[in-house]
Protein backbone atom coordinates (compact mmCIF):
# COMPACT_ATOMS: atom_id res chain seq x y z
CA UNK A 1 0.00 0.00 0.00
CA UNK A 2 3.03 2.24 0.28
CA UNK A 3 3.63 4.84 2.92
CA UNK A 4 0.46 6.51 4.26
CA UNK A 5 0.71 9.49 6.58
CA UNK A 6 -2.41 10.62 8.45
CA UNK A 7 -3.25 12.85 11.39
CA UNK A 8 -3.50 16.54 12.08
CA UNK A 9 0.09 16.88 13.21
CA UNK A 10 2.85 15.42 11.12
CA UNK A 11 6.54 15.39 11.92
CA UNK A 12 7.61 16.01 8.36
CA UNK A 13 11.23 14.99 8.67
CA UNK A 14 10.35 11.64 10.26
CA UNK A 15 7.59 10.97 7.73
CA UNK A 16 9.85 11.67 4.77
CA UNK A 17 12.58 9.53 6.28
CA UNK A 18 10.11 6.67 6.74
CA UNK A 19 9.13 7.01 3.09
CA UNK A 20 12.78 6.72 2.12
CA UNK A 21 13.21 10.28 0.75
CA UNK A 22 15.35 11.63 3.62
CA UNK A 23 15.02 14.91 5.53
CA UNK A 24 14.30 18.18 3.76
CA UNK A 25 17.33 20.35 3.21
CA UNK A 26 16.95 23.69 4.96
CA UNK A 27 16.78 26.81 2.85
CA UNK A 28 19.64 29.27 3.30
CA UNK A 29 19.97 32.89 2.28
CA UNK A 30 23.55 34.09 1.86
CA UNK A 31 24.16 37.78 2.43
CA UNK A 32 26.61 39.37 0.00
CA UNK A 33 27.90 42.95 0.14
CA UNK A 34 29.67 44.07 -3.04
CA UNK A 35 31.38 47.18 -4.37
CA UNK A 36 30.12 49.17 -7.33
CA UNK A 37 32.45 49.02 -10.34
CA UNK A 38 30.04 50.39 -12.92
CA UNK A 39 29.73 54.01 -13.92
CA UNK A 40 26.17 53.95 -15.23
CA UNK A 41 22.92 52.04 -14.64
CA UNK A 42 23.44 49.66 -17.55
CA UNK A 43 26.72 48.29 -16.23
CA UNK A 44 26.06 48.40 -12.49
CA UNK A 45 27.77 45.72 -10.43
CA UNK A 46 24.33 45.04 -8.90
CA UNK A 47 23.18 43.74 -12.25
CA UNK A 48 26.19 41.44 -12.55
CA UNK A 49 25.83 40.01 -9.05
CA UNK A 50 22.03 39.58 -9.30
CA UNK A 51 22.41 37.61 -12.53
CA UNK A 52 25.20 35.51 -11.05
CA UNK A 53 23.17 34.84 -7.91
CA UNK A 54 20.10 33.84 -9.94
CA UNK A 55 22.09 31.38 -12.05
CA UNK A 56 23.59 29.86 -8.91
CA UNK A 57 20.23 29.49 -7.18
CA UNK A 58 18.76 27.78 -10.24
CA UNK A 59 21.49 25.16 -10.01
CA UNK A 60 21.32 24.95 -6.21
CA UNK A 61 17.69 25.05 -5.03
CA UNK A 62 17.43 26.06 -1.41
CA UNK A 63 20.29 28.57 -1.56
CA UNK A 64 19.41 32.20 -2.24
CA UNK A 65 22.00 34.98 -2.50
CA UNK A 66 20.84 38.39 -1.33
CA UNK A 67 23.04 41.15 -2.80
CA UNK A 68 23.62 44.71 -1.59
CA UNK A 69 25.96 46.95 -3.60
CA UNK A 70 27.58 50.13 -2.29
CA UNK A 71 29.81 52.79 -3.82
CA UNK A 72 33.48 51.89 -3.84
CA UNK A 73 34.38 54.63 -1.37
CA UNK A 74 31.61 53.52 1.03
CA UNK A 75 31.73 49.73 1.00
CA UNK A 76 34.58 49.20 3.49
CA UNK A 77 32.92 51.33 6.15
CA UNK A 78 29.53 49.74 5.46
CA UNK A 79 30.99 46.29 6.04
CA UNK A 80 32.77 47.49 9.18
CA UNK A 81 29.49 48.91 10.47
CA UNK A 82 27.67 45.63 9.84
CA UNK A 83 30.37 43.70 11.66
CA UNK A 84 30.27 46.07 14.64
CA UNK A 85 26.49 45.71 14.89
CA UNK A 86 26.65 41.92 14.84
CA UNK A 87 25.19 41.66 11.33
CA UNK A 88 28.22 40.59 9.33
CA UNK A 89 27.43 39.41 5.79
CA UNK A 90 28.43 35.94 4.68
CA UNK A 91 30.64 37.35 1.94
CA UNK A 92 31.91 40.88 1.43
CA UNK A 93 33.87 42.56 -1.32
CA UNK A 94 36.25 45.16 0.12
CA UNK A 95 39.26 47.14 -0.98
CA UNK A 96 41.01 47.84 2.30
CA UNK A 97 42.68 45.75 4.94
CA UNK A 98 40.97 42.59 6.13
CA UNK A 99 43.71 41.67 8.60
CA UNK A 100 41.82 43.02 11.59
CA UNK A 101 38.90 40.72 10.86
CA UNK A 102 41.26 37.76 10.42
CA UNK A 103 43.14 38.48 13.65
CA UNK A 104 39.81 38.77 15.45
CA UNK A 105 38.93 35.27 14.17
CA UNK A 106 35.92 36.61 12.30
CA UNK A 107 36.86 35.17 8.90
CA UNK A 108 37.05 31.77 7.33
CA UNK A 109 40.43 31.04 5.76
CA UNK A 110 40.59 30.40 2.03
CA UNK A 111 41.01 26.65 2.44
CA UNK A 112 37.83 26.53 4.56
CA UNK A 113 35.61 28.10 1.88
CA UNK A 114 37.28 27.13 -1.40
CA UNK A 115 37.97 23.81 -3.04
CA UNK A 116 41.65 23.01 -3.53
CA UNK A 117 41.53 23.56 -7.33
CA UNK A 118 39.88 26.96 -6.91
CA UNK A 119 42.37 28.16 -4.31
CA UNK A 120 45.31 26.89 -6.38
CA UNK A 121 44.08 28.79 -9.45
CA UNK A 122 44.78 32.29 -8.07
CA UNK A 123 47.61 34.31 -9.61
CA UNK A 124 50.42 33.66 -7.08
CA UNK A 125 51.29 37.30 -6.41
CA UNK A 126 47.68 38.03 -5.45
CA UNK A 127 47.26 34.90 -3.36
CA UNK A 128 50.36 35.94 -1.40
CA UNK A 129 49.01 39.47 -0.92
CA UNK A 130 45.85 37.97 0.61
CA UNK A 131 47.66 36.33 3.51
CA UNK A 132 47.67 37.23 7.19
CA UNK A 133 50.29 35.44 9.23
CA UNK A 134 50.98 33.09 6.30
CA UNK A 135 47.32 32.03 6.06
CA UNK A 136 45.21 33.25 3.15
CA UNK A 137 42.02 35.05 4.17
CA UNK A 138 41.67 37.55 1.34
CA UNK A 139 40.37 36.11 -1.92
CA UNK A 140 41.38 38.36 -4.83
CA UNK A 141 38.37 39.16 -6.96
CA UNK A 142 39.44 41.75 -9.52
CA UNK A 143 42.72 43.50 -10.18
CA UNK A 144 44.50 46.14 -12.18
CA UNK A 145 48.07 47.26 -12.67
CA UNK A 146 49.42 50.66 -13.68
CA UNK A 147 51.28 51.94 -16.72
CA UNK A 148 52.28 55.27 -18.22
CA UNK A 149 49.56 56.63 -20.51
CA UNK A 150 50.36 59.32 -23.05
CA UNK A 151 48.34 61.34 -25.54
CA UNK A 152 49.74 60.50 -28.98
CA UNK A 153 48.43 63.68 -30.61
CA UNK A 154 50.00 65.90 -27.95
CA UNK A 155 53.27 63.99 -28.18
CA UNK A 156 53.32 64.57 -31.93
CA UNK A 157 52.56 68.25 -31.41
CA UNK A 158 55.50 68.53 -29.01
CA UNK A 159 57.83 66.59 -31.34
CA UNK A 160 58.19 63.62 -28.97
CA UNK A 161 58.89 60.42 -30.87
CA UNK A 162 58.60 57.80 -28.09
CA UNK A 163 57.51 57.61 -24.44
CA UNK A 164 60.10 58.32 -21.74
CA UNK A 165 61.99 55.50 -20.01
CA UNK A 166 63.73 57.48 -17.26
CA UNK A 167 62.89 60.32 -14.90
CA UNK A 168 65.21 62.62 -16.85
CA UNK A 169 63.42 61.81 -20.11
CA UNK A 170 60.06 62.30 -18.40
CA UNK A 171 61.10 65.76 -17.23
CA UNK A 172 62.44 66.66 -20.69
CA UNK A 173 59.27 65.46 -22.43
CA UNK A 174 57.07 67.29 -19.92
CA UNK A 175 59.00 70.48 -20.67
CA UNK A 176 58.47 69.97 -24.41
CA UNK A 177 54.75 69.46 -23.83
CA UNK A 178 54.59 72.63 -21.76
CA UNK A 179 56.39 74.59 -24.49
CA UNK A 180 53.86 73.22 -27.00
CA UNK A 181 51.03 74.70 -24.96
CA UNK A 182 49.80 71.54 -23.25
CA UNK A 183 47.83 72.49 -20.14
CA UNK A 184 49.07 69.64 -17.93
CA UNK A 185 52.26 67.97 -19.20
CA UNK A 186 52.18 65.31 -16.45
CA UNK A 187 49.13 64.76 -14.23
CA UNK A 188 50.08 63.98 -10.62
CA UNK A 189 46.99 62.97 -8.57
CA UNK A 190 47.92 62.91 -4.89
CA UNK A 191 44.46 63.75 -3.58
CA UNK A 192 42.55 61.59 -1.14
CA UNK A 193 40.85 59.37 -3.72
CA UNK A 194 43.86 57.34 -4.87
CA UNK A 195 47.05 58.85 -3.46
CA UNK A 196 48.24 55.43 -2.32
CA UNK A 197 48.52 54.20 -5.93
CA UNK A 198 50.35 57.24 -7.31
CA UNK A 199 52.64 57.24 -4.28
CA UNK A 200 53.55 53.59 -4.70
CA UNK A 201 54.08 54.06 -8.45
CA UNK A 202 56.69 56.68 -7.75
CA UNK A 203 58.32 54.87 -4.82
CA UNK A 204 58.75 51.75 -6.96
CA UNK A 205 60.20 53.80 -9.80
CA UNK A 206 62.84 55.10 -7.38
CA UNK A 207 63.76 51.65 -6.10
CA UNK A 208 61.73 51.93 -2.90
CA UNK A 209 58.26 50.91 -1.76
CA UNK A 210 55.94 50.74 1.22
CA UNK A 211 57.59 47.75 2.90
CA UNK A 212 60.81 45.75 2.87
CA UNK A 213 61.15 42.04 2.08
CA UNK A 214 60.28 41.17 5.67
CA UNK A 215 57.05 43.19 5.55
CA UNK A 216 58.22 46.11 7.71
CA UNK A 217 57.21 49.63 6.69
CA UNK A 218 59.88 51.69 4.90
CA UNK A 219 57.82 54.75 4.03
CA UNK A 220 60.52 57.24 5.04
CA UNK A 221 63.46 55.34 3.56
CA UNK A 222 66.23 57.36 1.87
CA UNK A 223 65.09 56.11 -1.55
CA UNK A 224 61.48 57.18 -0.99
CA UNK A 225 62.56 60.55 0.36
CA UNK A 226 64.82 61.10 -2.65
CA UNK A 227 61.96 60.19 -4.99
CA UNK A 228 59.58 62.76 -3.52
CA UNK A 229 62.30 65.37 -3.40
CA UNK A 230 62.85 64.89 -7.14
CA UNK A 231 59.12 65.09 -7.76
CA UNK A 232 58.85 68.33 -5.79
CA UNK A 233 61.86 69.99 -7.38
CA UNK A 234 61.95 68.64 -10.94
CA UNK A 235 58.29 68.27 -11.89
CA UNK A 236 55.96 70.18 -9.57
CA UNK A 237 58.43 72.99 -8.87
CA UNK A 238 59.08 73.52 -12.58
CA UNK A 239 55.37 73.83 -13.38
CA UNK A 240 55.23 70.55 -15.30
CA UNK A 241 52.24 69.08 -13.41
CA UNK A 242 48.77 70.13 -12.36
CA UNK A 243 49.06 73.13 -10.01
CA UNK A 244 47.75 71.38 -6.87
CA UNK A 245 48.65 67.66 -6.75
CA UNK A 246 47.40 67.37 -3.15
CA UNK A 247 43.96 68.54 -4.25
CA UNK A 248 43.78 66.43 -7.42
CA UNK A 249 42.03 63.06 -7.29
CA UNK A 250 42.53 60.27 -9.79
CA UNK A 251 39.13 60.98 -11.35
CA UNK A 252 40.14 64.61 -11.88
CA UNK A 253 43.31 63.50 -13.69
CA UNK A 254 41.47 60.93 -15.80
CA UNK A 255 38.78 63.44 -16.78
CA UNK A 256 41.44 65.95 -17.84
CA UNK A 257 43.20 63.27 -19.91
CA UNK A 258 39.96 62.37 -21.70
CA UNK A 259 39.44 66.08 -22.47
CA UNK A 260 42.83 66.18 -24.19
CA UNK A 261 44.42 68.44 -21.57
CA UNK A 262 47.03 66.01 -20.20
CA UNK A 263 50.17 64.77 -21.94
CA UNK A 264 51.08 61.92 -19.59
CA UNK A 265 49.88 60.22 -16.42
CA UNK A 266 49.93 56.87 -14.66
CA UNK A 267 46.74 54.92 -15.23
CA UNK A 268 45.01 51.53 -15.17
CA UNK A 269 43.22 49.65 -18.00
CA UNK A 270 39.89 51.44 -17.56
CA UNK A 271 41.49 54.64 -18.84
CA UNK A 272 41.96 53.08 -22.30
CA UNK A 273 38.21 52.73 -22.79
CA UNK A 274 37.50 56.16 -21.34
CA UNK A 275 40.04 57.74 -23.69
CA UNK A 276 38.63 55.88 -26.70
CA UNK A 277 35.09 56.95 -25.87
CA UNK A 278 36.26 60.56 -25.89
CA UNK A 279 38.28 60.38 -29.10
CA UNK A 280 41.69 60.42 -27.44
CA UNK A 281 44.32 58.21 -29.06
CA UNK A 282 46.47 57.01 -26.19
CA UNK A 283 49.58 54.90 -25.90
CA UNK A 284 50.91 52.99 -22.93
CA UNK A 285 54.43 52.22 -21.74
CA UNK A 286 56.18 50.93 -18.60
CA UNK A 287 56.49 53.45 -15.79
CA UNK A 288 59.69 55.48 -16.22
CA UNK A 289 62.22 54.81 -13.47
CA UNK A 290 65.16 56.67 -12.04
CA UNK A 291 67.61 54.95 -14.39
CA UNK A 292 65.33 52.98 -16.73
CA UNK A 293 61.85 51.47 -17.02
CA UNK A 294 60.45 50.40 -13.65
CA UNK A 295 60.66 46.63 -13.24
CA UNK A 296 57.61 46.38 -10.97
CA UNK A 297 54.39 48.34 -10.98
CA UNK A 298 51.57 48.94 -8.54
CA UNK A 299 48.99 46.18 -8.34
CA UNK A 300 45.55 46.96 -6.95
CA UNK A 301 42.99 44.32 -6.06
CA UNK A 302 39.67 44.13 -4.35
CA UNK A 303 39.02 41.19 -2.10
CA UNK A 304 36.27 38.82 -1.12
CA UNK A 305 36.23 37.76 2.53
CA UNK A 306 33.92 35.20 4.16
CA UNK A 307 32.63 35.92 7.66
CA UNK A 308 31.97 33.16 10.19
CA UNK A 309 29.13 34.81 12.09
CA UNK A 310 26.19 33.31 10.19
CA UNK A 311 27.84 29.86 10.11
CA UNK A 312 27.10 29.13 6.47
CA UNK A 313 30.50 27.71 5.59
CA UNK A 314 29.34 24.91 3.31
CA UNK A 315 26.91 27.15 1.41
CA UNK A 316 29.56 29.87 1.07
CA UNK A 317 32.03 27.29 -0.18
CA UNK A 318 29.70 26.15 -2.94
CA UNK A 319 28.87 29.71 -3.97
CA UNK A 320 32.49 30.89 -4.05
CA UNK A 321 33.60 27.94 -6.16
CA UNK A 322 30.90 29.07 -8.62
CA UNK A 323 31.99 32.72 -8.43
CA UNK A 324 35.55 31.75 -9.34
CA UNK A 325 34.60 29.63 -12.32
CA UNK A 326 36.68 30.66 -15.33
CA UNK A 327 33.76 32.06 -17.34
CA UNK A 328 32.51 34.13 -14.41
CA UNK A 329 35.97 35.53 -13.64
CA UNK A 330 36.42 36.48 -17.30
CA UNK A 331 32.96 37.99 -17.53
CA UNK A 332 33.50 40.35 -14.62
CA UNK A 333 37.05 41.33 -15.59
CA UNK A 334 36.26 42.04 -19.23
CA UNK A 335 33.01 43.81 -18.36
CA UNK A 336 34.79 46.36 -16.19
CA UNK A 337 38.19 46.65 -17.92
CA UNK A 338 39.88 44.77 -15.10
CA UNK A 339 42.29 41.86 -14.96
CA UNK A 340 41.29 38.30 -14.03
CA UNK A 341 42.65 36.96 -10.76
CA UNK A 342 43.02 33.31 -11.73
CA UNK A 343 45.65 31.75 -13.96
CA UNK A 344 43.18 29.89 -16.23
CA UNK A 345 41.14 33.06 -16.87
CA UNK A 346 44.32 35.08 -17.45
CA UNK A 347 45.55 32.54 -19.98
CA UNK A 348 42.22 32.61 -21.80
CA UNK A 349 42.28 36.41 -21.93
CA UNK A 350 45.83 36.22 -23.26
CA UNK A 351 44.73 33.87 -26.05
CA UNK A 352 41.84 36.05 -27.25
CA UNK A 353 42.70 38.89 -29.63
CA UNK A 354 39.68 40.85 -28.43
CA UNK A 355 41.60 41.50 -25.20
CA UNK A 356 44.85 42.55 -26.87
CA UNK A 357 44.75 46.03 -25.33
CA UNK A 358 45.11 44.65 -21.81
CA UNK A 359 47.90 42.18 -22.53
CA UNK A 360 50.60 44.60 -21.33
CA UNK A 361 48.78 44.89 -18.01
CA UNK A 362 48.41 41.12 -17.77
CA UNK A 363 52.16 40.81 -18.27
CA UNK A 364 52.69 42.88 -15.13
CA UNK A 365 50.56 40.80 -12.77
CA UNK A 366 53.24 38.31 -11.75
CA UNK A 367 55.64 41.05 -10.63
CA UNK A 368 53.10 43.64 -9.44
CA UNK A 369 53.50 44.97 -5.90
CA UNK A 370 50.21 45.06 -3.99
CA UNK A 371 49.33 47.13 -0.96
CA UNK A 372 50.12 45.46 2.38
CA UNK A 373 46.44 44.70 3.04
CA UNK A 374 47.45 41.69 5.14
CA UNK A 375 48.57 44.09 7.88
CA UNK A 376 45.94 45.37 10.30
CA UNK A 377 48.01 48.57 10.50
CA UNK A 378 47.48 49.30 6.81
CA UNK A 379 44.07 50.92 7.40
CA UNK A 380 45.35 53.75 9.65
CA UNK A 381 48.48 54.06 7.54
CA UNK A 382 46.69 54.52 4.24
CA UNK A 383 44.28 57.04 5.78
CA UNK A 384 47.23 59.18 6.88
CA UNK A 385 48.91 58.73 3.50
CA UNK A 386 45.80 59.84 1.60
CA UNK A 387 45.55 62.98 3.70
CA UNK A 388 49.19 64.05 3.69
CA UNK A 389 51.25 62.55 0.83
CA UNK A 390 50.49 65.50 -1.43
CA UNK A 391 52.00 67.90 1.08
CA UNK A 392 55.44 66.45 0.34
CA UNK A 393 55.54 67.99 -3.14
CA UNK A 394 54.15 71.42 -2.26
CA UNK A 395 56.43 74.44 -2.79
CA UNK A 396 57.22 74.59 0.91
CA UNK A 397 56.78 70.85 1.47
CA UNK A 398 59.31 68.65 3.20
CA UNK A 399 59.34 65.08 1.86
CA UNK A 400 61.38 63.85 4.83
CA UNK A 401 58.97 65.32 7.38
CA UNK A 402 55.81 64.15 5.59
CA UNK A 403 57.07 60.62 5.01
CA UNK A 404 58.38 60.39 8.57
CA UNK A 405 54.96 61.38 9.88
CA UNK A 406 53.29 58.64 7.82
CA UNK A 407 55.95 56.18 9.00
CA UNK A 408 55.20 57.04 12.65
CA UNK A 409 51.50 56.45 12.04
CA UNK A 410 52.32 53.06 10.53
CA UNK A 411 54.67 52.10 13.37
CA UNK A 412 52.16 53.13 16.04
CA UNK A 413 49.39 51.21 14.26
CA UNK A 414 51.59 48.12 14.07
CA UNK A 415 52.25 48.32 17.79
CA UNK A 416 48.55 48.71 18.55
CA UNK A 417 47.71 45.70 16.37
CA UNK A 418 50.46 43.59 17.92
CA UNK A 419 52.13 43.08 14.55
CA UNK A 420 55.83 42.19 14.32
Amino acid sequence: MGCAVTGLVVVLTAALSACGTGPLKKEVTLKLVAAEHGDRFGNSSKRYWDQLASRYSLKHPGVTVDVDVYAWDEVDEKVASLVRSGNAPDVAQIGGSFAGYARGEKLYSADEVLSTPTQAAFVPSMAQAGTVGRVQYGLPFAANTRALFYNKKLFEKAGIKKPPKTWAELREDAAKLKDAGVKVPYALPLGTEDAEAETLNWMLSGGGGYTDDAGGYTLDSPKNTATFTWLRDELVGKGLTNPDPAGTDRKDAYDAFTRGEVGMLNGHPTLMELALENGIESGIAPLPGKDGPTEATTGVADWLVAFKQRAHREEVRGFLDFVYGEKNVLSFASGYDLLPVTVPASETMRDEAAHKDVWPFLDQLDTAVFYPVGKASWGPTVRELKLTAGEAVADDGSPSKVLSRIQRTATDAEAAAGEP
